[in-house]
């Protein structure tokens, strides 16, 4: 190639009508990624937002807002008693009736669409991102309560595609059950610190922070530190290590109304009847903290037996119960409870779900 001004001028020119074509081309690919970007959040939109879909949701049959067993605490059903209410019998629990309680309110389609409206606001505020699973569960919240075997029947929320079981392994959440097996000696003498003298019969007055449940026999009393999300300050304050603890749990539900933290006290011959939890997204953990002899907890027709020192994980949306059959000599069987994430709610959905079920959130400012 013989080289002259030439053929110098002629190369270069032919290398900016390159650069130039390749400017067209990189541009056109630029703008079909946008239009197909503009296509997609179209889409999408139409798809979370499109009035057809609250539609079907809206006419599901569901039951989110009944009054549901093992998931109203002893503060509802105290409540339920007094001006707000009257309190019904079930599954051989008192329930109330409270018009200030979401939890405890009458099903139907006021709650749901509520719920619904919470995850738009939800989604709104910060993304859709990771809200498959939580939208799947809202949207079709009624199919999957009425269609859930009886074994497993979650009352209020259920999440579809976690893995179930009555008993998981303390493995799968070994920080916070290690935490809390080392707060045994702490958790132990605070506990005997609120509880005094238990009362001889059960109309006698508890000892104060202390709420009576009702039972079919013997008596059940609990001592919460958190009540369905809500901390309880006077309790809190006579048990500052017990709250030291809760706030270096990582996975304790603190920010919804399926969180909560309480003492548990069986006396001997009580039985706490079969029923459900209101949740699959939690774990329930029960540390013992004085087990006798002849008590059990039975989850979804698996027994365990409480081991003082150590603590049991199991899923409370399985139909499920607890006893003590054992002398009055024995004492009573005392536990500590706290509500933990069920390991597989990816922390995009925990947001969601604290988020949605904030205590007060979903309450009915219009009574309805």
């Amino acid at each position: 190639m013989e080289w002259s001004l030439e053929n110098v001028r002629e190369m270069v020119a032919g290398g900016m009508q390159s650069v130039r074509e390749c400017e067209i081309c990189a541009f056109a690919i630029a703008m079909c990624v946008l239009l197909l970007f503009m296509w997609y959040c179209y889409r999408v939109g139409r798809e979370h937002g499109s009035s057809p879909l609250r539609g079907r949701y809206l006419a599901g049959p569901g039951r989110i807002g009944g009054v549901v067993g093992g998931f109203m605490s002893s503060d509802c059903r105290g409540r339920g008693k007094g001006k707000h209410g009257s309190a019904d019998e079930q599954n051989g629990f008192a329930f109330c009736q409270s018009s200030e309680c979401f939890r405890c309110t009458s099903a139907g389609e006021s709650l749901n669409q509520r719920l619904y409206h919470s995850l738009q606001e939800y989604a709104k505020r910060y993304t859709w991102s990771g809200m498959g699973r939580v939208h799947k569960g809202v949207r079709d919240q009624g199919r999957y309560l009425n269609s859930r075997p009886t074994i497993q029947r979650p009352e209020v929320f259920f999440l579809p595609d976690l893995p179930s079981a009555p008993f998981f392994s303390r493995e799968i959440q070994r920080h916070d059950v290690e935490l809390l097996e080392q707060s045994f000696p702490a958790l132990l003498a605070e506990f005997e610190s609120i509880y005094h003298q238990p009362p001889a019969r059960s109309g006698s007055s508890l000892p104060p922070g202390w709420k009576v449940n009702s039972t079919p026999r013997g008596q059940w009393w609990t001592y919460y530190l958190v009540n369905q999300g809500t901390p309880l300050v006077l309790n809190v304050r006579r048990c500052p290590r017990a709250w030291r603890v809760l706030g270096q749990l990582r996975t304790f539900i603190a920010n919804n109304v399926f969180g909560n933290a309480c003492f548990s006290v069986l006396t001997p011959g009580a039985l706490i009847t079969e029923h459900y939890g209101p949740t699959n997204v939690r774990l329930r953990c029960h540390l013992g903290l004085r087990v006798p002899p002849a008590c059990e907890l039975v989850v979804g027709g698996e027994p365990q037996c409480w081991s003082e020192g150590s603590c049991l994980l199991f899923d409370d949306s399985f139909l499920h119960r607890a006893f003590h059959e054992g002398s009055a000599d024995d004492g009573p069987r005392v536990v500590f409870m706290v509500d933990l994430w069920h390991p597989n709610v990816a922390a995009a959905e925990r947001q969601a779900l604290d988020y949605i079920f904030t205590p007060g959130r979903l309450e009915d400012k219009d009574g309805k």
